[in-house]
């Protein structure tokens, strides 16, 4: 008997719908990231991209616990000096909440070329209609 390694040839995708609405955040992007990468398969193989297709819906209807909203910030720079840019979750939520839960997402993955494969695979709506009906998306509610 010999193990089973997955490659491209015998990975089979699946395609999930997340609902976020009334989710806290980081549990949806931490299941949106296991699907993504395909922990929950039992034919999951680490160096190898064995991931599903995911759709998160309802992302501005997901939640940040205690004074999340307040105190944590989205920073970026630009790469210059004084390039700092910093702007509170309170006002990411309210104008991309699409960004807040792909950041939250690709910060659950590995820091590797497979986490660049697999955010290819995600989709993230704000409102509660995806346009991804043609490929039968199985409604995920384990949790």
């Amino acid at each position: 008997m010999s193990t089973f390694m997955a490659n491209k040839g015998n990975i089979v995708r699946s395609w999930y719908v997340l609902d976020a609405a009334g989710k806290p955040l980081g549990k949806t992007a931490a299941l949106a990231a296991d699907l993504l990468r395909g922990k929950r398969k039992p034919e999951f193989t680490p160096n190898a991209d064995c991931g599903d297709f995911v759709i998160v819906i309802n992302a501005e209807k997901a939640v940040l616990t205690g004074k999340k909203l307040d105190q944590k910030y989205y920073r970026s720079h630009s790469g210059w000096v004084g390039g700092l840019k910093e702007v509170k979750y309170r006002t990411l939520m309210q104008t991309k909440p699409e960004l807040a839960m792909k950041l939250a997402i690709r910060g659950m993955l590995p820091k590797n070329i497979i986490a660049k494969d697999s955010l290819t695979r995600l989709h993230i709506y704000r409102g509660g209609e995806h346009e991804h009906a043609a490929q039968k998306p199985q409604v995920w509610d384990a949790e």
